[in-house]
């Protein structure tokens, strides 16, 4: 495994070698000392092609995430909305594939989302907190102040993630 820094504290990139044969392929996964962070909590997300999930994040009970696709590949965003970070506002935009071996390792105070890119995506994460659905926000995949270019003009969107917050009503959100 290797970590590499983005410009955003925190944030990290993490490639792994993916092992192949005819048989299919083996990869590492997760190393606690390697990540160093207590993740208590773990799920799986399933996502066709053009299904946009996000932006989401827990405000009250914050998470770090640990990201990586078991199938597919993926279009991975996060957004730095934690209060006087140097990258407030800035977004994180990289692919990760079942085949390229990359992990996203997100902090708390980051919002994140996905785009399925493949007929089938899953996902895997590993959570440093709980899921809390009093706590969850969700803030507008196509705000104009982010400038995220997700690459595609109509995905598949939520009725939650329709209806989310911009990031000018985020501000003002009771945290």
């Amino acid at each position: 495994m290797k970590k590499i820094k983005t410009k955003f504290k925190d944030l990290f990139v993490v490639n792994t070698k993916v092992f192949r044969d005819k048989r299919g392929w083996l990869k590492e996964e997760f190393k606690k000392n390697f990540i160093n962070k207590n993740l208590v909590f773990t799920l799986v997300s399933s996502s066709k092609k053009n299904v946009l999930r996000g932006l989401h994040m827990q405000v009250k009970n914050p998470q770090d995430k640990f990201l990586s696709v078991l199938k597919g590949k993926v279009l991975d965003i996060a957004v730095d909305l934690r209060k006087n970070s140097k990258t407030y506002g800035k977004h994180f935009k990289i692919i990760l594939s079942e085949k390229n071996g990359k992990h996203l390792f997100v902090p708390r105070g980051f919002a994140h989302g996905i785009l399925g890119l493949d007929k089938e995506n899953i996902l895997h994460y590993a959570c440093s907190n709980y899921r809390d659905p009093k706590s969850e926000v969700s803030i507008k995949w196509n705000d104009s102040d982010l400038k995220i270019r997700w690459g595609v003009k109509k995905p598949i969107v939520s009725k939650k993630d329709r209806l989310a917050l911009s990031l000018k009503d985020f501000e003002n959100y009771k945290r």
